[in-house]
């Protein structure tokens, strides 16, 4: 279905596609712009597949010359531009616009340095994110952010959505290991943000790039912070009954003061196709299982992991397995990197999501999740990365039933505002896209939003960049205050108790 772009959100301009075309190809070679409608398909939409919409012109430069006279024309003309890396995205945040250039980066894919001594990789925003660690390793580095995507998402994408991934909650966010980063303004300039050192003088603008979502600019070339490979790894298993007591473990692993490299969590749907599909060797009769990993020097790790086996034991686990050999740890690890894959294969079509709400509350949210699929007839698996608390609901449904996207979406849009009620946020590292563009009405106020709106009219003051993404006008907050927030409360009566 098309994206319901609102009107306040449209970008029009006068110059017809031939016309447009033509002031392209001064620039660009023929072969590097599409127009065909089936040329365009593979563009129509990213992740997020719900919503489609054909570009209008698909630009596809091989050089930092070619892309800045994309920008430079479509800021002359009034011509919206969005920017797309792999397409993996599961927020919309790279669906086209239907008069719009949509600005493809697949050719920017060279690993441009890796710097051993300064443990750095200099890159273009279209390579890979696991490309990046297999080129280090022959250094003994890696490059520590790792979702589960990471065989095909690029790490210009990654910086767009400040991506996240299983070992996030030790090593942290993108956000937390670019050094510095080269960006192309909509007027064609080229900006450097960050630096080698630990601060720099001014704002930090490489932290507000990161996570914008291309409404800013368009990433051109990242310096990655890259860290030695961990002395050795380890991984526990346990099996909860309940998926309450599940959650109450993540939170008792993380007030015991460990800091786990990562620590999973999958609901019995969800580990039930994640073995169907890996053979992880995950008990598949538990209500839920928690993967806990620790990582490091051998004798920390060894230390760690006893205290994280008392911790889970001690939580009222069934079971708790350490894997006993690399190849069994790996195998615990796919099965929960495939998890997505997985659950694909229990219906037609599923809605991910993705919130994020403080740990100690992550039982009472998941029977508020439990609750809202009662309410609408709809099966819920669940994955987390649950020691960063950040939720992946994944709702099953069948598009081709009538009604069934919508009442998903509804559905949808209430376990994120579940998520703000606990006191959390309606995004992990999805992104917003215009996936959850409406209930960020319901997470910042009138006066964060014109914040918002002046921070992207000083970069992009035409509103051309990815228009109709992750920042809500105040019209759409309006309407959609009107038809669904009352009194400025939610209309949530089982999450007053939050």
């Amino acid at each position: 279905m098309s994206y319901r772009i609102h009107p306040s959100e449209r970008v029009r301009h006068t110059i017809d596609q031939r016309a447009f075309l033509r002031v392209l190809a001064e620039h660009l070679p023929v072969e590097n712009l599409l127009s065909d409608p089936e040329d365009l398909r593979p563009y129509e939409c990213d992740g997020l597949s719900a919503y489609r919409t054909l570009p209008w012109i698909v630009a596809l430069p091989d050089s930092l010359e070619q892309a800045r006279a994309v920008l430079r024309l479509c800021r002359q003309h009034g011509v919206p531009v969005v920017a797309r890396g792999a397409g993996t995205g599961l927020s919309g945040g790279a669906l086209p616009v239907e008069n719009g250039v949509l600005l493809s980066l697949a050719k920017f894919n060279r690993i441009l340095a890796i710097d051993p001594v300064n443990r750095t990789a200099t890159v273009q925003p279209g390579v890979r994110n696991l490309a990046v660690s297999e080129a280090a390793a022959v250094h003994g580095l890696y490059y520590a952010p790792d979702p589960s995507s990471q065989i095909a998402c690029t790490v210009g994408g990654n910086v767009a959505e400040n991506a996240g991934g299983v070992h996030c909650l030790k090593y942290g966010l993108t956000v937390h290991n670019v050094l510095n980063l080269k960006l192309l303004t909509l007027d064609g300039d080229l900006l450097e943000l960050g630096t080698g050192g630990l601060d720099a003088p001014g704002y930090d603008l490489l932290a507000l790039i990161t996570g914008s979502e291309g409404l800013l600019g368009v990433v051109a070339e990242l310096t990655l912070k890259l860290l030695p490979l961990p002395e050795t790894a380890q991984v526990l298993l346990a099996a909860y009954e309940s998926i309450e007591q599940a959650g109450e473990a993540v939170a008792a692993v993380i007030a015991a003061g460990l800091i786990p490299a990562g620590l999973e969590m999958m609901d019995n749907m969800a580990l039930r196709a994640a073995e169907e599909f890996i053979h992880a060797g995950y008990p598949v009769d538990a209500a839920a299982i928690v993967l806990c990993e620790m990582d490091g020097a051998a004798s920390q790790v060894q230390s760690d992991i006893a205290r994280a086996h008392a911790v889970l034991t001690a939580s009222g686990a069934l079971s708790v397995q350490t894997a006993p050999d690399p190849q069994t740890r790996k195998k615990f690890w796919a099965g929960r990197k495939a998890a997505f894959p997985a659950i694909g294969r229990l219906a037609p079509d599923y809605y991910c999501m993705d919130g994020t709400i403080p740990r100690s509350r992550l039982s009472r949210v998941l029977a508020g999740i439990a609750r809202l699929s009662e309410e609408y007839g709809m099966d819920v698996a669940n994955v987390f990365h649950a020691g960063d608390g950040n939720l992946h609901p994944l709702i099953l449904y069948d598009a081709n039933r009538p009604g069934d996207l919508e009442k998903a979406e509804e559905f949808g849009g209430r376990i994120l505002e579940l998520c703000i009620s606990a006191g959390g946020t309606l995004s992990g590292e999805h992104g917003v896209g215009v996936e959850k563009i409406s209930q960020m009405c319901a997470q910042f106020t009138e006066a964060e939003l014109r914040l918002f709106h002046a921070v992207k009219a000083v970069f992009d003051p035409d509103g051309l960049l990815n228009p109709g993404k992750a920042i809500p006008t105040l019209p759409r907050c309006a309407e959609f205050g009107a038809l669904h927030v009352h009194g400025g409360k939610l209309p949530h009566p089982e999450l007053e108790r939050f």
